[in-house]
């Protein structure tokens, strides 16, 4: 598992996007940029999640940063996901989930008795030179996007 550091770089990835493009993340150099990544589409709490970010991105934009979720569902599943719930920014397919792993987010996890690998929910926090500012792994959605708003707020 791949650890990031606070105040160092983040890893640069490639990922198709729900805009039909293949995103890089350097792209958005000169920006702030949020990363959540969710376990998948169309179930409660990451719904509850991205409509969330989806209620905050005014604030966000106006804080000249963006905002990207990152799933292993496919961009179809995603369009539906977006369509549905009218979220204003790009979610990223990572199927094979080498981001996830390269953000240190695809562990082992138990549900019911049973073990299996998925996405910890996890949200990073990107300054305009690429640098980690703020990580929050293993989150609850609960007041999750209030306490990333606050940490964007004081970066100012």
């Amino acid at each position: 598992m791949t650890q990031l550091k606070v105040g160092l770089p983040v890893p640069d990835f490639e990922l198709p996007a729900t805009n039909g493009k293949t995103v890089r993340l350097n792209e958005y150099r000169g920006r702030k940029v949020v990363i959540y990544f969710y376990p998948k589409d169309l179930t409660p709490a990451c719904t509850q999640q991205s409509c969330d970010f989806r209620d905050a991105n005014a604030n966000f934009g106006n804080a000249n940063a963006i905002i990207l979720g990152i799933s292993t569902s496919d961009i179809k599943t995603h369009h539906k996901f977006i369509e549905k719930y009218e979220l204003p920014f790009l979610l990223l397919a990572d199927p094979e989930h080498q981001v996830c792993e390269l953000y240190g987010v695809w562990q082992e996890k138990k549900l019911y008795g049973k073990t299996y690998m998925g996405i910890v929910r996890s949200t990073f926090l990107i300054d305009e030179s690429g640098v980690l500012v703020q990580e929050w792994r293993n989150i609850r959605v609960k007041g999750h996007v209030d306490n990333v708003k606050q940490a964007l707020m004081a970066m100012k």
